[in-house]
């Protein structure tokens, strides 16, 4: 026992004296710290040393902490906010030099807010955006957050002469809310942990933690486990933490593929949480809209992208963000409902490949809708049966997934939302069973996903 706080006593001196030395504190606020610290514990000692046996009736076990302010139900924003994020990403400060690589993929973004198409990295500056002016703080860490793991995001940039940093959501008016991005360090178990933590004191604020790929959050799972699943039941304690994982098989092989979407299914009972895999940026944009300012506090996981990142096809126009609200299940207005013998629903990425192939196999009059599950936790039903309603010959429903069948959403689907169908015909198409989450040859990856999406319309 000794060994060990005469170990933690050397990396603390060893921690305070990095940071001294960095210049980001004084040796005077180092001492000051460590006498705060040290009252600190005296009088927990003390008030723990007189303490009753038994706590008074009005002893509580969860610090207060404030309550999250609600505004109203309205996600969409003005053709204003649109011009002045866009402004801020096309005025770089004075003698600041953009690579230039990077300096056109800015003003592309510039031009893509207010003209179109926005693509996916956008839709989330937009909506970071937008809360900011509302007065909403907004935080996001991960492992590359800042320029984003697909070059993606560019919230900071780096002066390629100087190394000076500017991030354009700070500079979009005086009144707006204070906006903070970081590159974490490697270690998901703290990270998240934080942020989870700085999240139940800050319920005004977005706080966003990410994963470099989304099977990474499994160095967190205690982390998951016991705080963002039941921090709410076992101590009234409660988050909004946004976890975003990236998921999307792409043929990158097994550690690149599945932020494990079952588990977080598996773990899902009594609202505590949100579980979402958006289909376009227009969606994700809402999505975080509607996570910050509604009236309840709870985590909520976003299985992101990767090559739908720059997919032509899924892309969202201005209009799109200046009207509209999230969409649990975006309906198909592409199809005569009284021609409609069969519903696919799938979630997130998969749609654009299902699209494809149904024109391919059902041309200009399509027999099959596809519904997007924008929402997978809480199970949107009256939606789900909103839309089944539509179509009077409809004889069966699948459910379409990249995910082996023993993961993904397929048996959480395959146990809650059978009930909800009235009878009808319910099959799966997906990958087989699995241990790995994916395969690890790009070719037979490639083979996999032709006989999956034609397999959806057989």
């Amino acid at each position: 026992m000794y060994d060990l706080i005469e170990k933690k006593r050397s990396v603390r001196k060893l921690y305070t004296e990095a940071l001294i030395g960095r210049g980001d504190i004084s040796v005077e606020q180092a001492e000051s710290a460590m006498q705060d610290y040290q009252a600190l514990l005296e009088r927990v000692f003390t008030e723990v040393r007189e303490a009753k046996s038994t706590p008074p009736e009005d002893y509580a076990t969860v610090p207060e902490y404030p309550d999250k302010p609600a505004e109203e139900d309205e996600t969409a924003v003005t053709p204003e906010v649109l011009k002045t994020i866009s402004d801020a990403y096309d005025t770089p400060p004075d003698g600041f030099t953009v690579h230039p690589k990077v300096l056109p993929q800015l003003q592309r973004r510039a031009a893509a807010i207010t003209q179109g198409p926005i693509d996916w990295g956008t839709s989330e500056i937009v909506a970071l955006g937008s809360l900011l002016l509302q007065g909403r703080p907004v935080r996001m860490s991960g492992q590359d957050s800042r320029r984003g793991t697909f070059v993606q995001r560019f919230a900071t940039i780096i002066d390629r002469k100087t190394a000076a940093e500017w991030t354009p959501l700070t500079h979009l008016g005086p009144d707006q809310a204070s906006f903070h991005t970081y590159d974490s360090l490697l270690s998901e178990y703290a990270a998240m942990g934080f942020e989870y933590g700085y999240s139940v004191a800050r319920p005004d604020a977005l706080v966003m933690w990410e994963a470099q790929f989304g099977d990474f959050a499994n160095g967190a799972q205690t982390i998951i486990d016991e705080y963002i699943t039941s921090g709410e039941a076992k101590w009234g304690q409660k988050s909004g933490v946004i976890l975003l994982l990236p998921h999307g098989y792409e043929g990158q092989g097994p550690d690149h593929s599945s932020g494990r979407i079952e588990r977080f299914l598996t773990l899902a009972a009594e609202d505590a949480f949100t579980v979402a895999q958006p289909s376009t940026p227009a969606s994700y944009f809402h999505l975080l809209r509607r996570h910050t300012l509604a009236g309840h506090h709870r985590p909520m996981i976003v299985f992101t992208p990767k090559s739908m990142l720059r997919a032509k096809a899924a892309v969202s126009m201005p209009a799109d963000l200046t009207s509209g609200t999230f969409q649990p299940i975006i309906p198909d207005d592409e199809v005569d409902a009284g021609r409609v013998e069969r519903v696919v629903f799938c979630s997130g990425r998969i749609a654009w490949d299902l699209w494809a192939e149904r024109t391919k196999q059902e041309g200009d009059e399509p027999r099959t809708a596809i519904l997007r599950v924008e929402q997978l936790y809480p199970w949107p039903v009256q939606a789900l049966k909103t839309e089944l309603a539509k179509y009077p010959h409809l004889a069966q429903l699948r459910w379409v997934q990249d995910e082996p069948a023993n993961m993904g959403p397929w048996p959480h689907m395959a146990l809650h939302l059978t009930p909800q169908l009235d009878g009808l015909p319910f099959y799966r198409v997906s990958r087989p069973e699995s241990t790995s989450p994916a395969v690890g040859q790009h070719s037979r990856h490639v083979e996999e996903q032709r006989a999956l999406v034609q397999q959806a319309f057989a």
